[in-house]
């Protein structure tokens, strides 16, 4: 049995279920700015469940990425492995910080809408461009 193809299988599958579901969010973020009681309340359990999913499926991505690097012998001075956990750790501190309190302050009823929703707009697009860095990363494996 090859280990190395299914811990690279893993990896992959993980890297679509963390970044595919955030496209998802792109319309609702159009629809957040103007949804009232019930259809607010939907949108914004998706978004948080598309974080959560993200969340955890980058634990799996981050696990089986360990596991390649023993498996295949890269030593952390790689420099595309370095740079890529540099960003996931940045990527985590900023995921932290970026969505949850802002749907927290969403979910309020005294809430003002236009500038949360174009926080948490600049949030998910820099994100993604976070996710797509560290992607890049992965398949072009720069020296």
């Amino acid at each position: 049995m090859n280990w190395y193809a299914w811990l690279l299988f893993i990896h992959v599958i993980s890297a679509v279920i963390a970044i595919g579901p955030f496209f998802v969010l792109m319309p609702m973020l159009r629809k957040l700015r103007t949804a009232e009681g019930e259809a607010l309340s939907h949108y914004l359990d998706s978004f948080q469940f598309v974080v959560w999913l993200s969340k955890h499926t980058g634990h799996v991505l981050v696990f089986s990425g360990l596991a390649l690097m023993w498996t295949g012998g890269y030593p952390w001075t790689t420099p595309w492995i370095f740079a890529t956990f540099v960003v996931l750790f940045a990527s985590l501190l900023f995921m932290a910080r970026a969505f949850s309190p802002t749907l927290r302050k969403l979910r309020q009823p005294e809430h003002d809408r236009a500038p949360l929703v174009a926080k948490l707009s600049r949030s998910f697009y820099l994100y993604l461009l976070v996710l797509f860095i560290m992607l890049g990363l992965m398949v072009m494996k720069p020296s």
